[in-house]
C-alpha cells in the first residue's frame, strides 16, 4: 500500500476533526446502535423503513469515520513550509481566474468548513497550475470540459483558520 500524502491542517481544524472522531467513535456509536436495535425490535426487516434507514446511517457514518481517520493520520499541523509568497498548500489566494476575481484556499476542504471560502486541491486542475506561483505571475490550466482557463494571482497569503 503506497504512503499517503501529507494533509496539511490548521490547529482549530485539527482540533474539530479530533473531536468529531471521538464522538463519532463513542456516543455516536451507542446511539446508532440503540436506534438499530429498537428498529429491529419492531419485526420484519424487510419492511422496516426505520431500520434500513439506521443502518444506512450507519454506514455513511462509518465511512466518515474512516475519512477522518486517514486525515488525522497523515496530518502535518501548523503553517506549511515554503516561502509565503509562493502558492502551496494552506495558501489563501487571490486571483483573476477566467477574468472573474476570486479568493479561495489552496488544501484540503476539512480545513475551511463552517467558512465560504471556497476550496481547491493541490491535485485539482487549478491547484496543479498555480502550484508555487507568485503575486503577478499567470498560467493557464485545461478545465474538465477541455476549456483554457487564464489565471492570474493577484495576492498570496497563509490561511489562518
Amino acid at each position: 500500500m503506497a504512503e499517503e500524502e501529507p494533509v496539511w491542517l490548521t490547529q482549530e481544524a485539527y482540533d474539530r476533526l479530533t473531536a468529531e472522531l471521538e464522538y463519532l467513535t463513542g456516543p455516536w456509536r451507542i446511539e446508532i446502535a440503540k436506534k438499530i436495535d429498537e428498529a429491529r425490535s419492531e419485526g420484519d426487516l424487510r419492511e422496516n423503513g426505520g431500520y434500513h434507514a439506521a443502518k444506512d446511517e450507519q454506514g455513511r457514518q462509518e465511512a466518515r469515520i474512516r475519512e477522518l481517520q486517514r486525515l488525522l493520520k497523515n496530518a502535518v499541523v501548523g503553517q506549511p513550509d515554503g516561502d509565503v509568497g509562493a502558492i502551496s498548500a494552506g495558501s489563501l489566494v487571490t486571483a483573476r481566474v477566467a477574468g472573474r476575481e476570486m479568493t479561495f484556499i489552496v488544501g484540503n476542504h476539512e480545513i475551511s468548513a463552517g467558512t465560504d471560502t471556497k476550496v481547491f486541491s493541490e491535485d485539482s486542475p487549478i491547484g496543479q497550475a498555480i502550484m508555487g506561483l507568485s503575486e503577478g505571475q499567470q498560467t493557464s490550466y485545461t478545465a474538465p470540459n477541455g476549456k483554457d482557463i487564464a489565471v492570474e494571482i493577484i495576492s498570496v497569503a497563509r490561511y489562518q483558520g
